[in-house]
């Protein structure tokens, strides 16, 4: 794998890519802790990883919604 470029992973990182894969893709909490086997919502706390286009997104939609009413070229640099 090393000559490959590839990193080596473990099958518990691929854990953390599913949780956080089914995050991104807006599955409910209670679904992804039936796929992963979970009984505690704690688990998806420490699995799913928020990403930065995930802040990003939610930075834009809080955006629109405190600018809505205003032209772009009212808004605050």
């Amino acid at each position: 794998m090393k000559a490959a470029g590839v990193r080596d992973g473990r099958l518990h990182d691929a854990r953390h890519t599913a949780s956080t894969v089914l995050l991104i893709l807006g599955v409910p909490e209670r679904t992804v802790m039936s796929i992963m086997g979970w009984s505690s919502t704690a688990m998806a706390a420490r699995y799913q990883h928020v990403t930065d286009p995930m802040r990003r997104a939610v930075a834009d939609q809080v955006d629109g919604l405190l600018w809505a009413d205003q032209d772009d070229d009212e808004k605050p640099a």
